[in-house]
């Protein structure tokens, strides 16, 4: 890059030996892997809004502030804040901290939101937001002094090497679910799918093959052309009438475009989304109410989210290179202010923990390595907002083809672990295995934290586990305490 290219100078394109080609590919690329969450965020958190406290049913319609509004509108408002909550976190990311990463409202944490808290817990939609934005303020004051990079230190190395195979196997089983390669099957919990029954999985494994063939050749931009090109022809086999709608096209997208037509589609949003803001406005004036339950709450929301992201950041920072020789992230705390910001901004808008997502490491495999990837990610949700319904419109078995091929390439973190000194074997072997089994990145890092120790003081070798790693340990314990009483109703709002 010329030395003139203010652009370039900024997001240190020399440095990583990078271009604007690579980049902006690889943002498009990190875009279409999680662009499922424009949809999917907006179907989980409307049920929260939705559903009545007095009856234990939700309902086609709810009143906020005075004003009665639509499952449709509440759905289309949520998918506005959707976006825009991930666009204030991925401007943080590109510009603040030149991370390559794309951020957005986190899964997981909104199904938490919505069924654990809002309907069995039994907290107001609008309380559990102000929860949210209190978790918010409590990660930027951390991440401000440095508390959150410490504790990410503290993290046994094992743990840290381990995590991206972890995340690699999770990315794996998650994809091949929503390909229904991967089924249900109540003797073994999953099984294999019937690709002859099933048109999602044999279209899904055509297109995985032309990916992965275009990978092993070496060609720029191969997810994005498997993704496209599946996409394509399950709308292509729908029209012609070979599938019926909405097994190869998501559910309505196809009625709604053959019947309205593509204006029609462009024009059908719900933009207003302020009565979400004052809702969650309405919800600060509840703290008071229970405090003991807001305090749980908080609580909850802040120690899943907080090694979530952490694990996002180590796993996707190990595939592009940017881990130093202790598995660290060098200034950690910049991407880490990027979704508190977020986090912050979209609940007092609306929605529920904005986090970093594992879908960044699609991308990354696609060459970026600056924040100029996340500025094309931000740029294709603020497209996706005047868009709304065409974005809708690409199936979600598509864009999972991503997960699968970066999967596989990230289960190459295994070669970083010393698979003979059992503390590594033991602690690195369950964080990978726990991640994908509980679908839960934290779960896996506690798995892994909280063994580490044990079988370090099991083989005399205690004095190598710092005071801080047994305060990590014995903080997870801790957690899951009070997880599985809340899970077992023992503690009602």
């Amino acid at each position: 890059m010329g030395a003139s290219d203010p652009i370039a100078n900024y997001f240190g394109f020399d440095e990583y030996s990078t271009d604007y080609g690579r980049e902006t590919l690889a943002g498009v690329t990190t875009f279409l892997a999680m662009a499922y969450i424009i949809v999917v965020n907006p179907a989980i958190l409307s049920n929260a809004i939705l559903f009545n406290h007095e009856t234990g049913e939700f309902e086609s319609e709810t009143v906020i502030n005075g004003t009665a509004y639509t499952g449709a509108e509440v759905v289309q408002m949520l998918t506005v804040v959707t976006i825009l909550a991930s666009i204030v976190a991925i401007l943080v990311m590109a510009l603040y901290a030149n991370r390559p990463f794309g951020l957005a409202p986190g899964m997981g944490l909104n199904a938490f939101f919505t069924f654990t808290v809002v309907v069995i817990l039994g907290v107001p939609w609008q309380l559990a937001l102000a929860a949210v934005f209190v978790e918010g303020i409590i990660f930027i004051a951390l991440t401000a002094v440095g508390a959150r990079k410490y504790i990410i230190e503290l993290f046994p190395e094992p743990v840290k090497f381990a995590v991206g195979a972890g995340i690699g196997v999770f990315l794996l089983f998650l994809g091949l679910q929503e390909m229904q390669v991967v089924v249900p099957y109540d003797a073994t919990l999953v099984t294999l799918g019937n690709v002859l029954e099933s048109p999602v999985a044999a279209l899904s494994l055509a297109g995985l093959f032309l990916t992965l063939l275009l990978y092993a050749r070496g060609v720029r931009g191969s997810i994005v052309i498997g993704i496209v090109t599946t996409a394509i022809a399950g709308w292509g086999l729908t029209l012609a009438g070979i599938v019926t709608p909405g097994v190869l096209t998501p559910p309505g997208s196809y009625e709604q475009a053959t019947n309205d037509g593509i204006l029609s589609m462009l024009l059908s949003v719900q933009y207003d989304f302020t009565p979400l803001f004052w809702g969650f406005v309405e919800g600060l004036g509840m703290i008071t109410d229970d405090p003991i339950i807001f305090v749980l709450v908080v609580f909850t929301f802040f120690f899943v989210d907080f090694f979530d992201t952490a694990g996002t950041l180590i796993g996707v920072s190990q595939i592009a290179g940017f881990l130093d020789e202790e598995g660290d992230l060098p200034d950690v705390e910049k991407p880490l202010m990027a979704d508190a910001v977020g986090t912050t901004i979209g609940a007092m808008i609306g929605t529920s923990t904005v986090t970093t997502y594992i879908e960044s490491s699609t991308g990354i495999e696609e060459g970026g390595r600056t924040g100029f990837t996340a500025l094309v990610v931000g740029i294709l949700f603020f497209l996706a907002l005047l868009i709304v319904p065409i974005v809708q419109a690409i199936p979600q078995y598509a864009t999972y083809l991503a997960l699968v091929v970066v999967g596989i390439i990230m289960l190459q973190g295994v070669a970083d672990i010393d698979w003979q000194d059992p503390a590594w074997a033991i602690s690195a072997g369950l964080t990978i295995t726990v991640m994908p089994l509980t679908t839960s990145i934290a779960n896996g890092l506690a798995a892994g934290i909280i063994s580490y120790p044990l079988v370090k003081a099991a083989t005399g070798d205690a004095r190598d586990v710092s005071l801080g790693q047994w305060v990590l340990a014995v903080a997870f314990v801790a957690y899951f305490v009070v997880y599985f009483a809340v899970e077992a109703g023992m503690v009602v709002f």
